[in-house]
């Protein structure tokens, strides 16, 4: 198949899926509906260490953990979530919540969209992690 062919196939393609993945809805970022949901996602990455305790963020994109062996956070990266410990991490306010900016390159920072009140407390949370 000549490449003046080919090239315009594989462009549209890829174009074509993206856009059926998104007016299907499977782009949206993940949301952790409840306490269980940020418990479980938690608990993919880590399933050694149960959490003794799980903040959710007002919008429910973000969950802040205790765990025995210190803090973490959970949080959707696209429409799947991760969570890293916080040990090391260094927090900055923003206009519209935190930046953590992990000690991780696979992670090396993380935007979090607060409320005024998670703004407030938060920071104190995660701090003994630090």
């Amino acid at each position: 198949m000549p490449l003046s062919i080919l090239l315009p196939m594989v462009i549209f393609g890829i174009a074509g899926i993206a856009l059926l993945l998104h007016l299907l809805g499977l782009s949206r970022p993940a949301v952790l509906g409840s306490v269980a949901e940020a418990r479980a996602a938690w608990l993919r990455e880590f399933p050694e260490d149960w959490p003794t305790r799980i903040l959710l963020s007002h919008d429910n994109h973000a969950a802040l953990i205790d765990t025995p062996q210190g803090h973490g956070i959970v949080w959707p990266m696209g429409a799947d979530t991760t969570a890293r410990y916080l040990k090391g991490a260094g927090i900055t306010r923003t206009g519209t919540g935190l930046r953590i900016d992990l000690p991780d390159y696979t992670a090396p920072h993380i935007l979090l969209q607060l409320d005024a009140e998670e703004l407030n407390q938060w920071p104190g949370l995660m701090e003994t992690s630090a």
